[in-house]
């Protein structure tokens, strides 16, 4: 074997060795900062249900501190969360540049996942004042606060219709066909810049196609590992699987049966 080829065999491991170490090590602090977030309790509201700590300073908390918290176990979450359909892209970004003879591959690989993760940074961002408002109004008015049961389930049964539409269809298809159609023109010529910005571009097409499941994580519990698991799993499925749009219409079947569901639970309490 020659030692380019050995070089390379040694990359590749040294490539997916850090991928799993990053996202075990995501996926349990995730898992420890919940159920940190569990034990703080939750409060009850008009309605039947419960509003989460995360939209709310606990005792001594100030909002920085609530605010650092809250994007530090987002960003956390997302890393173990995307990570799993991160690491293609990533691999075959690998592969075309270093195709191309380009030296400091490990450290321009680092450069496109920053970048991929501070688009979902920044959603995270733009997500905290938002919740956080909610979550007050919901505090100050009981007869929104009673609603909220059912305009969850409205919220969910929108984002699981939103995966037939001819517009997921090609979000789906954009974020799936851009490592393989697009790569070679957005990742060359190699360099940190370069790596950045592609690094943001396959950011920002992943939130478009995962819009849907995104929302569904923040209503439906931002910090509850059940939910969390799932739309993991949807994501990663819809995004790896041979046949990614019947995937994602399958999915949605899904996503739809839990709008239901918490549409006719609200129905019955109310």
């Amino acid at each position: 074997m020659s030692g380019r080829a050995i070089e390379a065999r040694v990359s590749q491991r040294a490539f997916f060795g850090v991928s799993a170490l990053l996202f075990t090590v995501s996926t349990a602090v995730t898992i420890a900062g919940a159920a940190s977030m569990s034990a703080m309790g939750e409060m009850p509201m008009p309605g039947g249900w419960t509003m989460s700590a995360a939209w709310m300073p606990m005792c001594g908390q100030t909002w920085p501190d609530l605010a650092a918290s809250f994007l530090g176990m987002w960003v956390v979450m997302m890393v173990a969360m995307m990570l799993p359909s991160l690491v293609p892209m990533l691999w075959r970004y690998r592969e075309a540049v270093g195709g191309a003879g380009v030296t400091g591959l490990g450290w321009l690989t680092v450069v496109v996942g920053v970048g991929y993760f501070f688009v979902w940074t920044a959603f995270g961002v733009a997500a905290f004042p938002l919740g956080v408002a909610l979550a007050a109004l919901e505090m100050q008015q009981p007869a929104l606060a009673r609603a909220v049961p059912f305009a969850m389930g409205v919220i969910v049964l929108i984002a699981g219709a939103l995966q037939f539409t001819a517009w997921k269809t090609r979000r789906l298809a954009c974020c799936r066909e851009t490592p393989r159609r697009c790569l070679m023109s957005s990742a060359l010529p190699a360099d940190a810049t370069t790596a950045w910005r592609h690094g943001l571009r396959l950011g920002l097409h992943c939130s478009y196609c995962c819009a849907g499941l995104t929302t569904v994580l923040l209503v439906a519990g931002v910090m509850d590992l059940r939910v969390m698991a799932a739309v993991t799993a949807a994501i990663t499925v819809e995004r790896l699987a041979p046949r990614g749009e019947r995937a994602a219409r399958v999915i949605g079947v899904g996503i739809v049966g839990a709008g239901v569901f918490l549409i006719a639970r609200a129905v019955g309490l109310g």
